[in-house]
Parts: C-alpha cells; sequence; structure tokens
C-alpha cells in the first residue's frame, strides 16, 4: 500500500494505537499529523520515531472537546501540508464507573471528548478533505456486550457508531469514505489502567485468541480501510477483536 503524497490526522496519537496508527501510515508514505491535548514530549518522540523510519510528521497540539481547538488543528495541517487526506478520530476518554458514582462532570468529559471531538472534526473534514479521503472514527465492541461500570463510555461509542451511519451518505458525495473501527481489549495504557492482573486475564478469555489485542492489530485494520482496496465500504462500524463476545 502507498500513501505517497497523502496528509493525514491521527488524534489521541501520542501513544497506544494512535500512535501505532500514525507510524504505520507515515510508513507507508502518508505525511502525518500527531495531534496530543497534554503529552508533548509523548507526541515528540512519536514524530521523532517516524523521521528516524524515513517519514514526516509534525505535532499540533489541540484539544478536540473545544471546536476551536479542532479547527486550529485542520488550519494548521493546511498551512503546514497543503491538503487532507486522511482522518483518524482516535482521541478518547474512558471513565469506567458504576451508575451510582458517575459523576456530571465525568459525563460531561467523555461525552465532549469522544463524540463531540468526533462529530466537528468530522464537519472540518466535510469542509477541508479532498476528494477521495477517508475517515475513520473510533467505536469499540464493548458496546456489543453488558459489561459492568462501561454505562457512560458505551452510549458515547454507540453515538459514535450513529453519525458514522449518517454521515455516510452527506460525504458519499465528496468520494469520501467514513467508517468506524471497534476495537475489542488492546494492551494499551488507556485500558490497563487501574485494572488488577486478574480482571485482565479475565478480558483475555473473552475472545478466540485467549490474548489482548496489540495497537498493531487495530492499525493493521487502519491501514486496509485508508487503502484504495476498501473504497465500496462506507458507513460500516468494524469489530477487530479477535472474536470478542
Amino acid at each position: 500500500m502507498s500513501l505517497e503524497g497523502k496528509v493525514a490526522i491521527v488524534t489521541g496519537a501520542s501513544r497506544g494505537i494512535g500512535r501505532q496508527a500514525a507510524v504505520q501510515l507515515a510508513q507507508a508514505g502518508a505525511k502525518v499529523v500527531i495531534n496530543y491535548t497534554s503529552n508533548q514530549q509523548k507526541a515528540a518522540e512519536a514524530v521523532s520515531e517516524i523521521e528516524r523510519l524515513g517519514g514526516e510528521a509534525a505535532a499540533i497540539r489541540a484539544d478536540v472537546s473545544r471546536v476551536s481547538e479542532v479547527e486550529a488543528l485542520f488550519s494548521e495541517t493546511l498551512q503546514r501540508f497543503g491538503r487532507l487526506d486522511i482522518l483518524i478520530n482516535n482521541a478518547g476518554v474512558m471513565e469506567c464507573a458504576a451508575i451510582a458514582d458517575v459523576s456530571e462532570e465525568m459525563f460531561d468529559r467523555q461525552f465532549a471528548v469522544n463524540v463531540k471531538g468526533t462529530y466537528f472534526a468530522c464537519q472540518q473534514a466535510m469542509n477541508h478533505m479532498a476528494s477521495g479521503g477517508t475517515i475513520i472514527n473510533f467505536s469499540t465492541s464493548v458496546s456489543g456486550a453488558m459489561l459492568p461500570a462501561y454505562s457512560v463510555y458505551a452510549a458515547t461509542k454507540g453515538a459514535v457508531e450513529q453519525m458514522t451511519r449518517q454521515l455516510a451518505k452527506e460525504f458519499g458525495p465528496k468520494d469520501i469514505v467514513i467508517n468506524c473501527i471497534a476495537p475489542g481489549q488492546v494492551s494499551t495504557e488507556l485500558f490497563l489502567n487501574g485494572k488488577s492482573e486478574e480482571l485482565i486475564n479475565s478480558y483475555r478469555r473473552m475472545n478466540a485468541f485467549g490474548r489482548l489485542g496489540e495497537p498493531e492489530d487495530i492499525a493493521n485494520a487502519i491501514e486496509l480501510l485508508v487503502s484504495g482496496k476498501a473504497r465500496w465500504i462506507t458507513g460500516q462500524t468494524i469489530r477487530v477483536n479477535g472474536g470478542f463476545n
């Protein structure tokens, strides 16, 4: 797969799935914007890794929960690279709690980043993305399960799946495909934080392979969806989860 001449924004790309996706897109030839909110050092490390591999990248800070900063992210990308072809809406917040313990702040924070951030990034893509572009949003395979403490997080991702479906026909006339990836449990800092080894082992047993996913597993699916082989796939949610159920 060659992405030579393409420009990609990956939100939340300083670590985890976002960083791996950014690296692989750069290896395929794309110029990549590493979006981050607070961890400037990790973002700079991601840029350095891509440059060591012979690619081109830039780190741009933006809090995607703020529309003005989303607009600035796209504006700076266009100023630096002149175009936009790929948007990976990877930035997300996951705060798990039983309903009795969910605060208004927890609720609002997750919807602001996961839903609002994704939606208004898509709006900017509608305004600025080149014809033939690709958008990938992020859901979760938890939305197809019934797990305690995930109610708010799963709700935000259900909203993302629906916006992806509804936007497909708006983007279609511009020859832009938009899909959603729903990972299962992936070995990232976001997922592992605060979980006991016993709980993590229970999640390993929930899929067909008895292991957690790795960021590469998700990044490989992203590569497929941004390739020319996937132009007839749009408005879909693809569960990349090793058979999690």
